[in-house]
């Protein structure tokens, strides 16, 4: 049992770093202006797969006001919040940062501050929950 945790957390873990080096996008909040050097765009697929296979991978909806949610977030925190709240992302600061919002433009605002405080590995879903949807995949609503 402990060797098939190991070896998923591994396989996520190589996943991530596979899609930070291969990934050559950079978050873009749809008006030209880029979510922050180092923040990564991901599709829903490959956000679904780092969201099943990497168990390190904190999962953080920053859209305001709630819409729905992708199943395995970690925490709520409003975009234009990030930066006072900061304490609530893993003190670990290579740990990957999963944001995602409705459409994208959120989370490519939220990447800034995260990546001001030094995490590495700031990964943002392109899209949003809307590319979620379109892919086939279920969002969580209250």
């Amino acid at each position: 049992m402990r060797a098939t945790k190991i070896a998923v957390a591994l396989g996520g873990v190589l996943l991530v770093a596979a899609v930070v080096v291969t990934t050559n996008r950079v978050a873009d909040d749809g008006a030209g202006h880029s979510g922050g050097a180092g923040a990564v765009l991901i599709s829903a697929q490959e956000a679904a797969q780092i969201i099943e296979t990497d168990p390190q991978v904190f999962v953080v909806n920053v859209h305001v006001p709630y819409a729905g949610e992708i199943e395995g977030t970690d925490a709520f925190v409003p975009y234009d919040e990030v930066a006072d709240r900061i304490d609530e992302f893993p003190a670990d600061r290579s740990t990957p940062v999963l944001l995602y919002c409705r459409s994208g433009r959120m989370s490519a605002d939220a990447a800034h501050p995260l990546l001001e405080a030094g995490y590495t590995h700031v990964l943002d879903v392109d899209g949003g929950m809307v590319e979620w949807e379109s892919a086939g995949l279920p969002v969580v609503t209250q």
